[in-house]
């Protein structure tokens, strides 16, 4: 047997299983192509790379992702210690200044006397030592060929999309103004309010400008391919029907601009990229416009007519596996209990949702390399519930799934109070039986 375990891709599902075996006292040999190769949504050198989003959402217990960052949180993560650490205002969401983000990460993982990167494309596995595929969404095409040739795996592809983000001090706060909704938190946001007659000219433009060709992939595959509800690129949401947009990203309630006192029609939110405030992003604005019509269409939202463009939004393609059935509760591969896979390739869905597979693939690689017995968190819990669904999958066809309270299961008690008392009772629940498994680990630190 070999003296470490594997882990393949260093994003956030790679690194926080990293940690979690380094924690056990294994050593870890990781494998990451960058900076030799690079995906086409990859740019930073470092890693634990955010490509999409700069927000790792809501911090409230009556928010399932809430209660996920809470359970990771408990179990010593990494990427959730790295987040905190370098935290933006965003009222009561958690976003990240990316680039400390990720440097905080690597730093973390480089300097640890256990652990040897290896800056390398793995095609198969490298030895025969316990191994966590954590390739992500945009795994190369030799190793999504081993995936599928040598490990059996039918590979299903969906389009994500990534928002634009502009440069604040090009943003005209005469017409924006800076709240959040309801007043929660501190006034983190900028909003960019519209009339009706605004709203009506921005969405004619927006649902015929020109987008961008996918030169990457042949028309065939492109019929097959879908677009994951949570990343829909604005465009293709706002095709579904004029007011469709004013239910979603720009839904104006609880917003009201200070100049009237009175709601606008519609609203464009950007939330801070980085600590300084110097860039924001457009909330809920991922596209795949071409960048000049980026440019034409998106300087029509008031406030952003000379908005300088610092990155403009993209779109590309995801990979992820047919788990239900093929992976366990643990997310090994059921007939290869050697091999595991973390990451937004299991059909979980978001930062902290991929980073959380990590966490648990990576603890078990550690105790499998070590004989020890597996850890299964309880359905009751977020990482429980999220393992189970990839494992078990739900009704249908297996799809990409967010952290949410339906793959919960129920209070055994009625809580009166409404939803969010309800929630954060489910999350009361899951955070005593994690603490409670949390006292049986010997971590070393």
């Amino acid at each position: 047997m070999t003296d470490h375990i594997n882990v393949i891709g260093a994003g956030l599902a790679g690194c926080e299983a990293a940690w979690q075996a380094l924690r056990q006292g294994v050593k870890v040999h990781l494998y990451e192509m960058k900076p030799e190769k690079y995906t086409p949504a990859h740019h930073n050198p470092d890693f634990a790379e955010l490509v999409c989003s700069n927000s790792l959402r809501s911090d409230a217990l009556s928010n399932a992702v809430g209660l996920l960052k809470a359970e990771m949180s408990e179990w010593g993560s990494l990427i959730m210690r790295s987040a905190y650490a370098n935290q933006v205002p965003a009222g009561s969401a958690l976003a990240v200044d990316r680039i400390a983000f990720a440097r905080d990460v690597t730093d973390a993982i480089r300097n640890h006397p256990d652990v040897t990167v290896l800056n390398a494309e793995c095609c198969g596995l490298p030895d025969d030592a316990v191994t966590v595929i954590a390739t992500g969404p945009l795994t190369s095409e030799p190793m999504t060929r081993f995936i599928q040739d040598e490990l059996g795996f039918d590979g299903l592809h969906f389009f994500d999309a990534a928002a634009p983000i502009v440069d604040a001090s090009t943003v005209d706060e005469t017409v924006a103004y800076r709240a959040s909704r309801y007043g929660k938190g501190d006034a983190d946001y900028v909003n960019c309010p519209m009339t009706e007659e605004e709203y009506e000219a921005f969405y004619e433009a927006l649902i015929t400008a020109e987008e961008a060709p996918l030169k990457t992939f042949d028309r065939e595959e492109q019929k097959q391919l879908t677009v994951f509800e949570g990343c829909m690129p604005v465009e293709v949401m706002a095709r579904r029907g004029r007011d469709t947009l004013c239910y979603g990203p720009l839904k104006p309630v609880g917003l009201p601009d200070p100049k009237t006192g009175k709601e606008p029609y519609a609203v464009v939110q950007l939330r801070k990229e980085n600590v300084e405030g110097t860039m924001l992003n457009l909330v809920g604005f991922q596209t795949h416009l071409t960048f000049p019509e980026q440019r034409r269409v998106f300087r029509m939202i008031p406030g952003l007519e000379n908005a300088e463009f610092l990155r403009y939004g993209v779109m590309h393609r995801n990979t992820f596996l047919n788990s239900p059935g093929r992976l366990t509760a643990t997310y090994a591969v059921a007939d290869r209990p050697e091999v595991f896979f973390a990451g937004q390739m299991t059909g979980v869905e978001g930062y902290v949702e991929s980073a959380g597979s990590g966490l648990v693939a990576g603890l078990n690689a550690a105790r499998l390399h070590k004989g020890l017995d597996p850890v299964v968190f309880p359905q009751e819990t977020m990482l429980g519930a999220m393992a189970h669904y990839v494992s078990h999958g739900g009704v249908g066809s297996f799809q990409p799934m967010n952290a949410n309270f339906g793959i919960v299961p129920p209070l055994a008690v009625k809580v009166k109070g409404g939803k969010a008392v309800r929630n954060e009772a489910l999350s009361a629940r899951a955070l005593e039986q994690i603490r409670a498994i949390r006292k049986t680990m010997d971590f070393t630190d």
